[in-house]
């Protein structure tokens, strides 16, 4: 299945590309992102880490049909990539982003997160989507609770910024067709 471009009231996501690389470590590498990143994130970010996250695993998994990786970039500027958003196969681990401060608190990932779960729930006729991430990311929570997920699970995890409390939060297909009907 090939990626389509997917479009929100003011976002772009792209499927990501290998030229990407350069503007995604131009951005990536500041603490406030990748603090509440899964722990296998290298910090401090290496000079071709995003190089080499691109081409050895994003776009790998892409072409294996295992995920869906897209840029994010405002409608004011399209070609300028402000974060990225993932979709990935599995039981536990499903979906991942990041915005640059400078982006966040507009509603911007709200956005994108509800065009991916369309995809996630329609395109991909997937039955759940279930996402983990550590309790005190207050910001990516307050989205999980905004479109319905609830949290089904609690424990520590290993992230960047060290052990962490950590919770996975969980949304079925029926909840979301549910939710979208009354909307």
């Amino acid at each position: 299945m090939e990626i389509p471009r997917l479009e929100t009231p003011r976002l772009l996501l792209q499927p990501l590309r290998s030229e990407d690389a350069i503007q995604v470590q131009q951005v990536f590498p500041r603490w406030e992102i990748v603090r509440h990143l899964i722990g296998s994130v290298p910090w401090p970010y290496p000079a071709d880490g995003a190089r080499q996250y691109i081409e050895g695993m994003a776009l790998p998994a892409m072409k294996a049909g295992q995920a869906w990786h897209w840029s994010l970039r405002h409608r004011s500027d399209p070609n300028s990539l402000i974060g990225l958003i993932s979709l990935r196969l599995g039981p536990e681990d499903n979906r991942g982003f990041w915005l640059v401060p400078e982006w966040q608190k507009q509603g911007l990932m709200s956005e994108a997160c509800a065009a991916v779960t369309e995809f996630w729930f329609i395109h991909l006729d997937q039955t759940r989507l279930r996402v983990p991430k550590a309790m005190d990311n207050l910001a990516s929570r307050r989205i999980s609770e905004r479109t319905g997920m609830r949290l089904v699970d609690t424990y520590r995890k290993t992230f960047v910024e060290g052990e962490l409390p950590a919770g996975t939060w969980e949304l079925t297909r029926d909840e979301w067709l549910a939710q979208r009907d009354k909307a």
